[in-house]
C-alpha cells in the first residue's frame, strides 16, 4: 500500500515556527491565528473554527525516484518542513468593475501574510549531503483576511526543476464549537438537512452552511478552483470537517490550490452581502480582450423542435421581451450516444441551424443550444468555429463531468476555447461555480441547484440565497404555469428578483405562449438580469428571504417565506431620499383570476416600512420607480 504523507505547514523547529502569527481584517473582526500545523478563527470575539489542520497529503514516491532524492526522504515530511521567513502583513484595498454582475463596483480590500517553507535537515530526518532542498521542496501558505471572510491556500512557488507533486488529499480542517448545526447537502441538485455535527455523514456539497451554538452564522466555500480536484466537507470527527478531494491531483510548481473560505455573520443576510469575495478571489479578466459580445439576458426555451415551432418561440420571445431562445436536447439526435454529432441537425428535422440564427437575428433574438459533453469532448474544436459561422450566441453544456482534476481541467479549458469564437456558457448538471465568471465572464450561469427541473417546495427555495447563491449565479428555470410547482404564482415571480443569474431561463417546463397576458408577468419583464446594487434586506435560512436590487434608478425587491404563512416588515431604508412610485405583486385567494395575483400600485416615502402579508409558500414583488 502506498503511504501517504502529510506536508505540514509550519514546525517547531526553530522560534520562527514556535510562535504564533496573526493576521486580522481591515476592520478587525475576523482574527486568525496560526501556530505550528493548526489555526483558529474568531468573528466579533466569538469562536468561528476552534482548531483547525492545515497542510497536504502528498505520496510523491514515483517523482523522487525518478529524480534521484535520497530514499528515505519522503517518509516524514513533517520531519524537516521549516518555517524559513514570514512577509510582512501586506494590506491592499482596491476597487474593480465587473463586465456585469449584482453590483456595478466590487471593492477588494484585505490584509495578507505570506508564510514561506522550506524543506531540509533538522537533525531528525537527515538529507544526503550535496542535496539541494530548495531545488525540490518549498511551500507557502497565502492568508488573506477581508472584512466579508478569511481566505487561505497552498502556494508552491517556482523550483529551478519544476517540482512534481502528487496531492493524494488535504489536512485541512474545521472542529466547530460544540451544538453547531450544519445545513447537509450530498450533491449539488440535491435536498437539504439540518443536522448536528456527528451521527450519519457521507460529503456534503459546498457552499456548507453552519449555525453555532450561540448563533453566529458560517458559511465554509471554496474559491478559485480550475485546475485541481473539486472539495466537499466530509466529518472526521464530532465537531470537525475535513476538505474531502474528489481525487488526487498532479501538479506542478508554480502552483496554487484552490482558497479555502471561512466567512461568518451576526445576520444570516450579511453572508449573502459579502459574497463578492469569492469573485475577488479569482483573477480579472483579460482587460485587453472584446468581450462586448457577452450579453446577459433572458432566455425562453422552444418546446417544439421543428422548424415552425422554434419560429413561434423566436416570435414569443420578441414580444414578451426575451433576449435568448433554446434549443434543448434532441435538435442533433441522441445526445448519450458515443456516435452523437453536433456538427449537424438530426435528418428527421425540417430545419436549419442557419435559418434558425437569421431568422432569431432579424428579430434581435440570440440562438442558445444544448449539447451533451459527450459531443463537445469529441468536437469541441469543430463545432466552435462552426457555431461561430451559424450565429450561433452561446452552447448550454449538458452532464458536465466533474470533481476529479482531469474534468475540472478540461472542463476550463472548454470555456476559454469558447472566448475565442465569442460563445457564451451555461454549464449543466452537478458543476458548482467558485468564482471564475471573474476571468471568464463568458460563462453566464450554471446549474448545480435543485431548481424547478426538480420542483423544490418553499422551504428549499428560501434556503438557496443563503447556501447554494454564496458561491455564484445558478440557472433554477424558472416555471410558472406548470402544474407540478409546489409553490404561489407570487413566490414565483419574486424569484426573479432574489435568484441571480445573468442568463434567466423563464417558463420552463410551461407549455409554449401560455401566458394571456397576466398583469403580473410585467415584473419579469421588468427586471433586468444584471445589476447596479444588490442588498438582502432581511432572512432566516429556510424561513424567508428579502433581497433588493437596483438598476439605474429603478429598484426591483422579491421576498419569499417558506410553507408558513408570514407577515414582514420590508423595510425602505435602502431607497435614496424621495417619494417612490411603487408596482406591487402579492398573492391573493380571494382573486377569481387563474393566477390570484393581486396588482396594487401606491406611493411610498423612503425610510418608510411596507408591511406585506405573504401565504403560505408564498411570495410578494415590488417594482420601485423614483418620482421626480
Amino acid at each position: 500500500m502506498m503511504r501517504k504523507t502529510v506536508l505540514c505547514i509550519l514546525a517547531f523547529l526553530l522560534p520562527l515556527s514556535m510562535a504564533a502569527h496573526q493576521l486580522s481584517s481591515p476592520d478587525g473582526k475576523y482574527t486568525i491565528t496560526i501556530e505550528g500545523m493548526t489555526y483558529g478563527l474568531t468573528f466579533n470575539n466569538k469562536v468561528v473554527v476552534e482548531h483547525g489542520l492545515l497542510g497536504v497529503d502528498i505520496d510523491n514516491r514515483l517523482f523522487e525516484s525518478a529524480l534521484a532524492v535520497p530514499r528515505g526522504v519522503h517518509e516524514n515530511w513533517c520531519s524537516d518542513l521549516t518555517l524559513e521567513s514570514v512577509d510582512s502583513m501586506e494590506s491592499v484595498d482596491t476597487t474593480w468593475t465587473p463586465l456585469y454582475g449584482e453590483n456595478r463596483q466590487v471593492r477588494d480590500h484585505y490584509n495578507q501574510l505570506v508564510l514561506h517553507y522550506e524543506k531540509g535537515s533538522n537533525g531528525q530526518g537527515a538529507i544526503s549531503e550535496g542535496y539541494d532542498k530548495r531545488k525540490y521542496y518549498a511551500m507557502d501558505i497565502v492568508v488573506r483576511a477581508y472584512d466579508e471572510g478569511i481566505a487561505f491556500r497552498y502556494h508552491f512557488p517556482e523550483t529551478s526543476n519544476g517540482l512534481f507533486l502528487h496531492v493524494t488529499g488535504e489536512q485541512t480542517s474545521f472542529r466547530m464549537p460544540d451544538g453547531t448545526m450544519a445545513w447537509y447537502e450530498e450533491w449539488a441538485q440535491g435536498p437539504y438537512d439540518k443536522r448536528p455535527l456527528k451521527g450519519e455523514w457521507f460529503e456534503s456539497e459546498r457552499p456548507l452552511l453552519l449555525q453555532t451554538s450561540d448563533g453566529l452564522y458560517v458559511a465554509l466555500l471554496e474559491a478559485s478552483m480550475k485546475d485541481y480536484a473539486r472539495g466537499k466537507f466530509k466529518l472526521k470527527q464530532e465537531n470537525e470537517l475535513q476538505i474531502a478531494m474528489y481525487s488526487s491531483a498532479d501538479i506542478i510548481s508554480p502552483y496554487d490550490t484552490p482558497w479555502r473560505v471561512v466567512m461568518a455573520a451576526e445576520k444570516a443576510v450579511d453572508l449573502i452581502n459579502h459574497k463578492d469575495l469569492i469573485l475577488n478571489l479569482n483573477s480579472e479578466r483579460d482587460m485587453q480582450h472584446d468581450w462586448s459580445w457577452v450579453r446577459p439576458g433572458k432566455a425562453f426555451r422552444s418546446g417544439k423542435l421543428t422548424k415552425e415551432g422554434i419560429m413561434q418561440s423566436i416570435d414569443y420571445c420578441a414580444q414578451f421581451g426575451f433576449d435568448y431562445v433554446e434549443l434543448d436536447a434532441g435538435w442533433y439526435g441522441p445526445e448519450g450516444r458515443v456516435s452523437s454529432d453536433a456538427t449537424a441537425v438530426a435528418a428527421s428535422r425540417d430545419f436549419t441551424m442557419p435559418d434558425i440564427c437569421q431568422y432569431a437575428k432579424s428579430k434581435g433574438i440570440g440562438v442558445w443550444v444544448y449539447v451533451n459533453q459527450r459531443a463537445l469532448y469529441q468536437q469541441l474544436d469543430k463545432l466552435l468555429p462552426l457555431y461561430q459561422q451559424w450565429g450561433v450566441s452561446g452552447i448550454k453544456f449538458g452532464f458536465v463531468q466533474i470533481g476529479n482534476q482531469q474534468w475540472s481541467t478540461w472542463l476550463h479549458d472548454a470555456v476559454a476555447k469558447c472566448v475565442r469564437y465569442h460563445i457564451m456558457v451555461d454549464i449543466h448538471d452537478e458543476y458548482r461555480p467558485t468564482g471564475l465568471s471573474r476571468t471568464y465572464p463568458n460563462v453566464l450561469t450554471q446549474e448545480g441547484i435543485r431548481g424547478n427541473e426538480e420542483m423544490p417546495d418553499a422551504t428549499h427555495n428560501v434556503l438557496l440565497p443563503f447556501t447554494r447563491y454564496l458561491c455564484g449565479p445558478a440557472d433554477y428555470t424558472l416555471c410558472y404555469f406548470n402544474g407540478r410547482v409546489k409553490n404561489t404564482k407570487g413566490h414565483q415571480l419574486a424569484m426573479a428578483a432574489v435568484y441571480y443569474s445573468p442568463l434567466q431561463f423563464y417558463f420552463w417546463y410551461d407549455n409554449p405562449f401560455v401566458d394571456k397576458g397576466e398583469a403580473e408577468l410585467q415584473f419579469w419583464k421588468d427586471c433586468p438580469t444584471v445589476f447596479d446594487e444588490s442588498i438582502a434586506l432581511d432572512g432566516i435560512p429556510g424561513e424567508y428571504i428579502v433581497q433588493a436590487r437596483r438598476a439605474g434608478s429603478e429598484w426591483f425587491v422579491g421576498a419569499m417565506t417558506n410553507t408558513e404563512e408570514r407577515t414582514i416588515n420590508i423595510p425602505t431604508d435602502f431607497l435614496p431620499k424621495g417619494r417612490y412610485q411603487v408596482e406591487l405583486y402579492n398573492d391573493d385567494s380571494t382573486l377569481t383570476t387563474r393566477t390570484k395575483v393581486a396588482v396594487k400600485h401606491m406611493t411610498v416615502k423612503s425610510g418608510k416600512p411596507i408591511t406585506l402579508t405573504l401565504q403560505s409558500s408564498g411570495g410578494a414583488a415590488l417594482h420601485f420607480k423614483s418620482i421626480i
